[in-house]
């Protein structure tokens, strides 16, 4: 005997699809609803079971459903488990637990060794931790500068930042130091649909340079330079370069770190011969008041990270064509000081 198949409707047949494509929702919403587009086109029970591997009930349960309610019928019927309220008391165990230190020897608890230890379900944890907005697996590091004269020199900083000196050109310069041209033994394996960009485990090392940078804080542009080694002279030399693409005269604030080399004593000779360039140090520790470390960060995660060097010269080159690339189109940093009048204090 021939069943006839199941009358649906365009909506219907569109919902059903729109269940059976859907990556998101249930997968027993989307068997269902494959079992009654399946019936709908004619199909027997046994095609149906060979095609889903289910059973005749399942097939008999879900096709009376569907023709009694219709789409609405489509849903389990199981009310599920009742909720256990969670009392106040309960969770401020939890909260006190999580913050003592487990005595296994691991530095913070989980969700399921804090539960075992409490002799209670995960979840009650989960929800605890979740309502509390406390993640005990994360960690932030954080960097507190020791510097007496913080408050002064981070003023003057953000002073640059926020109103720059008129007919001045404000650089904030560091140096990327021992920059490894790393070649990769194996060849790379390129990225295509659903699979990353592969490479080999080992790799030969070429040598090491360093990269001088400075950062034009009004318009964006860098100004590049690899050397050898970071030193005292190589930062003169990078300096001069620094003066000579300025306009003659030009007043030049430059904004750098703490480091010995900044401070060396051919560098203070230059200073005095060059009038024209003042420099602004920045507290210790305080990297993240100087604008090039923004940069820096765009040249490691383009240039560097993935990046296959087959010598020293040839890092150089894709430094500085990254550079010259950049230049083209370069952004300045939206700087923004939200209360100029409001101290800063040390943390």
């Amino acid at each position: 005997m021939v069943k006839m198949p199941i009358p649906l409707t365009e909506t219907e047949r569109l919902e059903l699809e729109g269940r059976v494509r859907s990556r998101s929702g249930r997968a027993g919403d989307a068997r269902i609803a494959r079992a009654i587009l399946l019936l709908a086109e004619g199909k027997t029970y046994v095609d149906v079971q060979e095609r889903l591997g289910c059973s005749a009930s399942f097939i008999l349960r879900w096709k009376k459903r569907f023709l009694a309610e219709r789409l609405s019928g489509l849903r389990s019927h199981h009310r599920g488990r009742q909720a256990k309220v969670q009392i106040p008391e309960m969770e401020a165990k939890i909260l006190a637990h999580t913050q003592e230190q487990p005595r296994d020897g691991s530095t913070h608890w989980s969700i399921r060794r804090l539960a075992a230890h409490l002799g209670i379900h995960h979840m009650m944890v989960a929800r605890t931790w979740w309502k509390a907005g406390i993640q005990p697996h994360r960690m932030e590091r954080y960097m507190a500068s020791n510097d007496p004269e913080f408050e002064k020199k981070a003023a003057d900083v953000i002073d640059l930042y926020v109103n720059p000196p008129p007919n001045a050109t404000v650089f904030c310069l560091d140096e990327k130091t021992a920059i490894q041209a790393l070649d990769r033994r194996d060849p790379i394996l390129p990225f295509s649909p659903g699979r990353a960009e592969r490479h080999g485990f080992e790799y030969v090392r070429n040598g090491t340079l360093s990269l001088f940078a400075a950062f034009n804080t009004q318009n964006g542009e860098v100004l590049g330079r690899t050397v050898e080694r970071h030193t005292s002279r190589e930062l003169v030399a990078f300096l001069r370069e620094l003066v000579a693409s300025q306009p003659a005269g030009r007043k030049i604030h430059v904004i750098l770190d703490n480091l010995s080399t900044h401070k060396a004593k051919v560098v203070q000779e230059y200073l005095k011969e060059q009038p024209t360039v003042t420099f602004h140090f920045t507290p210790t520790y305080s990297s993240w008041l100087n604008q090039i470390e923004l940069w820096f960060s765009k040249i490691q995660r383009a240039v560097i990270t993935r990046g296959v060097f087959t010598s020293v010269k040839d890092l150089a080159h894709k430094l500085m064509s990254y550079v010259k690339e950049y230049n083209r189109a370069p952004k300045p940093v939206q700087w923004k000081y939200r209360n100029p009048s409001r101290r800063i204090v040390t943390p």
